[in-house]
């Protein structure tokens, strides 16, 4: 305790007050656009897409290569997402779903091998110092985003446990703005659940 007290949390402050305009930008857009997701404000698809071009900058400069190449996926769901919400609006369905026991079987077991695979190709063509980690981070990234889309309310479970993952994550890679973003990502997405879960069971009533 008297280690962080004397050490390490003026160093965070330090690193904090030093942080540039772009990083500051991403982590604006990105609270935004999760933050209306939780709403389910169909705008959240475009603030996203300002989120993701800022993250994929931020990420290669930190040699985090599988979030970068991430970012890709997350722009094509991004577009894929926009248009599929205004489409269920459109048609006046029931925008929210929820998948069984057998889904999440698979849904782990993908997660799993996505893994393996990405983190050994981190491993053996990138200069990453994290692939595994960061291959978990993007496994679980990839498969709640299109959760997302589908408007499927588990994908906020994901999210929760993805989101506290990167928080020590991007506190090694010294983007100390982003962890402190993620932190805060796991409250918007506890909040997301709760707020999906009470329109999921409203709707089947």
């Amino acid at each position: 305790m008297v280690l962080f007290e004397s050490e390490v949390w003026p160093q965070f402050i330090q690193q904090i007050q030093q942080t540039s305009w772009l990083e500051w930008l991403g982590f604006v857009s990105t609270v935004a656009c999760i933050y209306l997701a939780a709403k389910e404000n169909i705008l959240n698809w475009p603030v996203s897409i300002l989120s993701i071009l800022i993250s994929a900058i931020l990420y290669f400069d930190s040699h985090l290569f599988g979030d970068f190449a991430l970012q890709f996926y997350f722009l094509f769901t991004a577009f894929y997402g926009w248009w599929f919400w205004l489409k269920k609006k459109k048609e006046r369905k029931k925008p929210i779903v929820r998948i069984k026991l057998q889904h999440w079987i698979i849904i782990v077991i993908l997660i799993a091998i996505l893994t393996m695979l990405s983190g050994y190709l981190l491993d053996r063509y990138t200069p990453s110092n994290v692939p595994y980690e960061d291959g978990f981070c993007t496994a679980v990234s990839l498969v709640a985003q299109i959760m997302l889309t589908r408007k499927i309310l588990e994908n906020w479970v994901l999210w929760i446990l993805v989101d506290i993952c990167y928080v020590p994550l991007l506190i090694y890679k010294n983007l100390n703005l982003y962890a402190l973003l993620y932190a805060i990502l796991v409250v918007i997405a506890i909040k997301g659940y709760l707020d999906w879960r009470k329109t999921y069971r409203e709707q089947t009533f």
